[in-house]
């Protein structure tokens, strides 16, 4: 049994409850690295712990992929793909562009998504019935931009300096051929493919919880979301997400080029 938006509404919930009184807040911060930084924090931890909650009590017979506790029932039909705060070196930072990313995957495609920022009041979500924005006590459909060509798109990434190696001379050609390049925003990024003001996302190295509570969303809007070679992103890894198919397009020969 499929749930209804109202659940994903009952999950933002829950976890806003968790991340907001400690946004901007001088709470502790843990390194889940070693070498280098991957901030966690109390927010992520409790957010999670309530979201895993509900859906084991809604659909105890739904899988659970999550990044801070771990993994249950990957085999079942349902998997439900959890990241309470993407962006949480946003978070952290004070600045309102993460999000509690929650989405559902049937037989390990995404059908269901949700992006929450909290802060500002917007609630994204999509399903089988479309994509939405939540804002202000209005929920409306959001669709993607048309009628941009490469050349007068606008493109996003996390930072530049994700990309080295095999994927520093795509990405470098990418950003040469796009009008306006930004960076940063993390999730909020993709959200805003989805809602109509950015025409282009890609990013690297992401895993499945980075992903799973935006490809639904980008694809109901009426765009694509894809790794680098066109295949499927519920996984993770290098992908984009483009507005149009044909924004898709030309955005996948660059970035699949000949060295």
């Amino acid at each position: 049994m499929l749930p209804d938006l109202a659940f994903f509404d009952e999950i933002a919930d829950a976890a806003a409850r968790e991340t907001l009184p400690r946004f901007r807040a001088a709470g502790s911060v843990d390194n889940k690295w070693s070498t280098g930084f991957d901030p966690v924090t109390e927010a992520d931890r409790e957010a999670e712990r309530a979201i895993r909650a509900l859906i084991t009590d809604r659909f105890p017979d739904h899988g659970i992929l999550g990044e801070e506790y771990g993994d249950v029932g990957l085999d079942r039909d349902y998997v439900w793909v959890i990241d309470p705060i993407d962006g949480t070196r946003a978070f952290i930072s004070g600045l309102p562009v993460w999000g509690t990313l929650v989405g559902l995957y049937h037989h390990g495609r995404a059908i269901m998504s949700m992006m929450d920022q909290p802060f500002t009041g917007e609630r994204f979500v999509a399903g089988p019935e479309g994509a939405f924005l939540a804002h202000r006590g209005q929920r409306r459909p959001i669709r993607t931009r048309t009628g941009r060509t490469l050349a007068e798109a606008t493109l996003m990434t996390t930072s530049p300096f994700l990309y080295a190696g095999a994927t520093q001379a795509p990405y470098q050609a990418l950003e040469g051929a796009v009008q306006l390049t930004r960076y940063g925003c993390d999730c909020y990024a993709f959200a805003m493919v989805a809602a109509g003001h950015i025409d282009l996302c890609v990013d690297s190295g992401l895993k499945p919880y980075d992903v799973g509570g935006l490809i639904a969303l980008v694809e109901q809007a009426g765009g694509v979301f894809t790794d680098w070679q066109g295949g499927r992103a519920e996984f993770g890894g290098n992908v984009v997400a483009a507005a149009t198919g044909e924004l898709h397009a030309a955005a996948l020969e660059i970035l699949n080029r000949p060295v």
